[in-house]
């Protein structure tokens, strides 16, 4: 993993760019929960930050007629040079942060801070699957509220009715979260 930790699962939401008919799923579910968080607060514009959430996050953006913009993990030395492309940030502007999964929620902190030290303020941080490795209760300790679509013990409780893994790769995966 990006962090160095050994898992023995990884999740790899970039192949959902073969398969036009999920891609489509997965746009729709998160357009879905950022409706539903819209109609609870409000929310300007939605942020993702390279590479996975912002290969999803511009067809999230069409499908719910909203602005987007894309941090960068570090800034250019050529054309837009800053981290923040896509758009500008207004004072005060409010955010939906989309990214594909939370482990520990560190990548989610360096993403944010840009949309911040611009003005913006970060209304929720919403992913497609929460891995459960307290990125979620690291956020809220920072004062941020995670939002998933789903969590990966629901994932793996899918995979193994499904017959999509063994039940011995389900508990090794288990195992490892209670570890976490």
């Amino acid at each position: 993993m990006k962090s160095g930790v050994v898992s023995p699962y990884y999740i790899d939401l970039s192949w959902l760019l073969s398969s036009p008919g999920d891609f489509g799923k997965i746009v729709d579910l998160v357009a879905q929960e950022i409706k539903r968080l819209k109609s609870r607060i409000r929310i300007d514009k939605l942020a993702s930050i390279e590479l996975k959430g912002a290969l999803l996050l511009p067809s999230i953006a069409y499908k719910l007629r909203m602005p987007c913009i894309i941090v960068r993990k570090e800034r250019k030395s050529y054309g837009v040079r800053g981290r923040i492309t896509g758009g500008r940030i207004e004072d005060g502007d409010r955010f939906i942060f989309f990214d594909d999964v939370v482990t520990s929620g560190e990548s989610k902190i360096e993403g944010v801070r840009p949309i911040e030290e611009a003005g913006g303020k970060i209304e929720a941080i919403l992913v497609v699957v929460d891995r459960e490795q307290g990125g979620k209760e690291e956020l809220k300790r920072r004062g941020y509220r995670l939002v998933s679509v789903t969590r990966i013990s629901e994932v793996i409780r899918i995979l193994v009715e499904r017959g999509k893994i063994r039940s011995g790769q389900a508990e090794e995966i288990f195992q490892y979260l209670r570890r976490c």
